[in-house]
């Protein structure tokens, strides 16, 4: 595996872009960890006891720390997380436990990049791994969504699990920022090493988590949002053998033939404005925008996405898989006006030579999962369109007969952002209680055998306090 990075690969630069602010059958298993011993296990010594004793295998740097509480409850304060690192992906109603003293573990494997620069450190490959005193017997990992950095699920995620008693390990990816294209030497290989950096922290997490407790963890989930749902797909689909299964989150789509955001970005930036501007070609527009892939009922998410999402999100992943498309310029022109020369608005990715299309199917998914695999979408998200994602990825999971192992749940009005549900209360849900509700529902399969709620679209509640949209979520 490319673990140990080659120099950054050369590119041309003509002025860098200013980029502004994403087993084929259920064998029988163990019981699951939270309901073998629901109270948790203390560790062998008691609180943090030889944690001077742990080494994270593989890992160039290390450092512990004895705490009092490993979720965001305290690690704003002790410094041991970075909220903004998590800025955005959660609803602010959402509940934060705590009282999960334990260890939590901070560092990173060997890499050549530096764009992380957590701790001060300037290196990549970084990572965390928490050991909560009172164990249930599990481990989840997770990578990051977008391109941030190793604390960017800690709200989303860790803090629940933790409260759980899982032990907990997520990782930078290999490379964070905007620029995340300039690692590696050839197109594609910043993404592939996304994979590798999950692979290689499983395999360590479980390694770390036997010399913290004196035994190997009876079950180990993958899970993540966006790029890290991406991620879960992958892992499963390449790596079953670490898992016991998995919990995907409005995955990002990479096929070689598309679907992928290169196809339906484009289109966007060339509709929206027409759609804008109002006036005779408004709705002409609007209906490009539907056969794109963006839902009806959406439009009022589109100004929002515009701005922010659509065209950064576009020329960056189009820098990564396609350099050669803008000649000396280095992802393109902001907002570039259609008809401009190598301009990401007018991006036509069947068009674009087969090497493109090697580049993401290097890293591109097949539906071949080897474990079960609980997705959910929302219906409104305005990034990456469901009827061009997890729609998509659900039938290859069925065409590829793993149909059995896999639930697709469609959220009625969930978006991709959990915090746009604060910025238009009664229009959205928040997807991260359905995230819950979807991994409760994988331990149940896992530990019992008791089937998941059938695939299907989880309509939005009639309730609409705000309070408990962000706590609670039925997938029936």
């Amino acid at each position: 595996m490319r673990l140990f990075r080659s120099p950054p690969r050369p590119r041309r630069r003509a002025g860098t872009a200013t980029l502004a602010l994403a087993a084929l059958t259920l064998a029988p298993v163990p019981a699951a960890a939270d309901q073998a011993d629901p109270a948790g296990s203390a560790p062998p010594g008691g609180h943090c006891a030889h944690q001077d004793r742990l080494r994270v295998p593989g890992a160039e740097h290390q450092q512990a720390d004895c705490l009092d509480e490993l979720t965001t409850a305290g690690t704003v304060a002790s410094g041991h997380t970075d909220p903004a690192d998590w800025a955005g992906l959660t609803p602010k109603d959402l509940a934060v436990p705590s009282g999960v003293p334990g260890i939590q573990l901070d560092g990173y494997f060997p890499d050549t990049s530096t764009t992380n620069s957590n701790h001060g450190w300037n290196h990549d490959a970084q990572f965390v791994i928490r050991l909560p005193d009172r164990w249930n017997g599990g481990l989840v990992v997770a990578g990051t969504p977008g391109n941030r950095e190793q604390y960017a699920n800690d709200r989303a995620v860790a803090d629940w699990v933790l409260s759980r008693g899982y032990a907990y390990a997520a990782t930078d990816k290999g490379n964070t920022g905007l620029a995340f294209y300039r690692d590696g030497t050839a197109p594609g290989d910043a993404v592939a090493e996304w994979n590798e950096r999950v692979t290689q922290l499983t395999r360590a997490a479980r390694a770390t988590v036997a010399q913290r407790y004196h035994r190997p963890p009876v079950r180990t989930l993958v899970t993540g949002l966006s790029n890290a749902g991406y991620l879960v797909r992958w892992q499963l689909e390449n790596h079953p053998e670490l898992y016991d299964g998995g919990v995907d989150w409005e995955g990002t789509l990479w096929r070689a033939d598309g679907p992928t955001l290169l196809d339906f970005l484009p289109k966007a930036l060339r509709a929206y404005p027409g759609y804008a501007a109002g006036g005779a070609g408004a709705e002409e527009a609007r209906q490009q925008m539907y056969a794109a892939g963006f839902p009806a009922g959406s439009e009022f998410l589109w100004p929002y996405h515009h701005k922010v999402y659509w065209d950064l999100t576009q020329r960056i992943y189009r820098e990564e898989f396609d350099p050669d498309f803008d000649g000396p310029a280095e992802a393109g022109t902001p907002y570039c006006a259609t008809g401009t020369p190598a301009c990401d608005t007018d991006y036509d990715y069947p068009a674009r030579p087969d090497q493109v299309r090697q580049a993401v199917a290097r890293i591109g998914l097949t539906g071949r999962i080897g474990k079960p695999l609980l997705t959910l979408h929302g219906t409104l998200d305005a990034l990456l369109p469901i009827s061009r994602d997890s729609d998509v990825y659900a039938r290859m999971v069925r065409e590829a007969g793993r149909g059995s192992l896999h639930r697709y749940y469609r959220i009625e009005g969930g978006t991709h952002t959990d915090s746009l549900t604060d910025a238009f209360p009664g229009r959205l849900r928040p997807l991260t209680p359905c995230h819950r509700a979807a991994f409760t529902a994988l331990e149940r399969w896992l530990a019992t055998g008791q089937q998941p709620p059938a695939s299907g679209t989880v309509a939005r509640p009639a309730e609409t306090d705000p309070v408990a949209l962000a706590n609670s979520c039925s997938l029936r």
